[in-house]
């Protein structure tokens, strides 16, 4: 176990532990006195050989423990840093493990340190039950009023509970009122109307409402069940029962059977008198009144004026106006024991800090880790992450979801060109730039189809011929008797162009 005050750079190595002899004011005897045990030994979890640490030893009783310091602290300086490490060797159900930075005074006896004895800084874990705390409370003495007051910390908001019950090694370290008060002066106004609904003065009651009217009724279309035995009672004199012994009819009256239930209903619906059952009545709206509407005269609740707070103050460097401190001790309440404790520090450099955890804290929490039986879960070391760098987690989550939002663009994109294209040629479509080399195609392919039509249709001409052109022919054979090879070709080249037209005039 080492305690080190590098403040003001000054280390010291070797100390005397005071335990307390003294006793709790206002509460049972048997626990008052401060008679826990502690221990500086090798704790029986400790993964380094030979680290010693100062051990809480007792259950269910009060402990307190102190050192005086070397050199008292005077909080001049800028920088203040508190550090110490923990560890919960079986874990812990209600107890604190927090420290006291003791005021200095020349009334200060180590051997009736506690729970009253004045202190500077109070810091460290706090658990019982379900509630986690992390305490930072200094005592600030108030340049206005002079009197001193208790400063405590916001809640930290980390989880906590595995700090408690992992059963490892935690380093921990510690690197004003209200500007304006209510006006205890200001009254509220007379006329202020705090009421937000009010009855409705303009409403009347509807001249069907009957405030007579029972909340229940007979239901009257309930039928009695069939084979209700109406002659039979539910109950009937025990027939198997006889009379005691020593019954005195003279002096205790005449014996009566006890009553018992009537076996004959218990295969019946019912016996006895039968009664219609109750029903909530329809047409029931009890007494009427007035419907609430929001009040236009509602002005809120009432509060008083805030002004400037007389003893506010902003203090730039609060540690300054702090009470100097020459001890430090551990007065504590515990229902575990085995809480150890080591490398208590207090620096005025934060680096300083960190070196010495370094050489301290780190070491030890490498050789926990290796030394630990049961490998670290999943969701331990996650949740060990996240409470040292966030930030991590963000990042990890980040670069997890960037592929699957690259898939979902891919998916979602729309189609490419040269699906376009294939569609487009399926669908015989044309698109903008390419209009000129369709419509060249296009030509093209006319100008094919009209040859080809053409020569068929002078195939035609020549296999068949059009019955008028025969006939035409043949009479001007019979006239001349010989055609001549200039009329055949006109002709032949007419009836092309006759077809070509036709057949242009169709695909228009």
């Amino acid at each position: 176990m080492r305690i080190s005050c590098h403040y003001m750079y000054l280390y010291v190595l070797l100390f005397i532990l005071v335990v307390s002899q003294a006793r709790k004011d206002g509460i049972d005897d048997s626990i008052a006195k401060y008679d826990g045990v502690w221990s500086v030994e090798v704790p029986y979890t400790s993964a380094i050989e030979n680290d010693h640490a100062l051990v809480l030893k007792s259950k269910a009783k009060h402990h307190a423990v102190s050192t005086k310091l070397f050199r008292p602290i005077k909080f001049d300086t800028n920088e203040l840093v508190i550090q110490y490490d923990v560890k919960f060797q079986d874990g812990i159900d209600c107890g604190g493990a927090y420290i006291k930075l003791l005021s200095a005074s020349p009334n200060l006896d180590l051997k009736q340190f506690n729970d009253k004895t004045p202190y500077t800084i109070m810091f460290g874990p706090d658990k019982c039950g379900l509630e986690n705390k992390f305490h930072f409370i200094f005592r600030h003495k108030n340049p206005k009023t002079g009197v001193y007051e208790e400063k405590h910390a916001k809640k930290v908001v980390p989880e906590l509970e595995s700090y408690f019950s992992d059963k490892k090694t935690h380093l921990y370290t510690l690197v004003n009122p209200p500007k304006e008060i209510d006006d205890p002066d200001d009254k509220k106004p007379s006329d202020w109307d705090e009421r937000e609904k009010i009855v409705d003065t303009n409403a009347k009651k509807p001249d069907d409402w009957d405030e007579d009217a029972p909340a229940t009724i007979e239901d009257e279309s309930a039928v009695k069940p069939s084979g209700w035995l109406d002659d039979e009672p539910e109950m009937i004199p025990d027939p198997a029962a006889i009379p005691p012994k020593d019954w005195d009819r003279e002096m205790d009256g005449e014996w009566v059977a006890p009553q018992i239930n009537n076996p004959k209903c218990a295969s019946a619906p019912g016996c006895g008198k039968w009664q219609r059952p109750i029903i909530p009545n329809p047409k029931y709206k009890g007494k009427w009144s007035a419907p609430m509407i929001p009040n236009p005269n509602y002005k809120g609740i009432w509060t008083p004026r805030k002004i400037p707070n007389p003893h506010y103050f902003e203090e730039k460097n609060p540690f300054k106006s702090l009470a100097e401190v020459n001890a430090i001790g551990l007065e504590l309440w515990s229902m575990t024991d085995g809480i150890t404790f080591d490398n208590f520090l207090i620096v005025d450099s934060k680096r300083a800090a960190d070196e010495f955890a370094q050489e301290t804290w780190t070491i030890k929490k490498e050789a926990e880790r290796l030394a630990d039986p049961k490998a670290q879960s999943v969701v331990d070391a996650i949740r060990e992450t996240y409470n040292e760098k966030p930030w991590l987690i963000f990042v990890v989550g980040l670069v997890c979801t960037l592929p699957i939002l690259l898939c979902c663009i891919y998916m979602c994109r729309s189609p490419s060109k040269q699906h376009d294209i294939g569609m487009r040629k399926k669908t015989d479509t044309s698109t903008p730039d390419d209009s000129h080399v369709h419509v060249s195609e296009r030509n093209a392919e006319t100008e094919e189809l009209e040859e080809s039509g053409e020569e068929d249709i002078v195939q035609v001409s020549k296999g068949s011929g059009d019955e008028s052109t025969a006939n035409k022919t043949g009479s001007s054979r019979d006239n001349s008797g010989e055609e001549t090879p200039d009329e055949s070709g006109e002709t032949e080249k007419a009836a092309a162009k006759q077809s070509i037209r036709k057949r242009r005039s169709r695909k228009e």
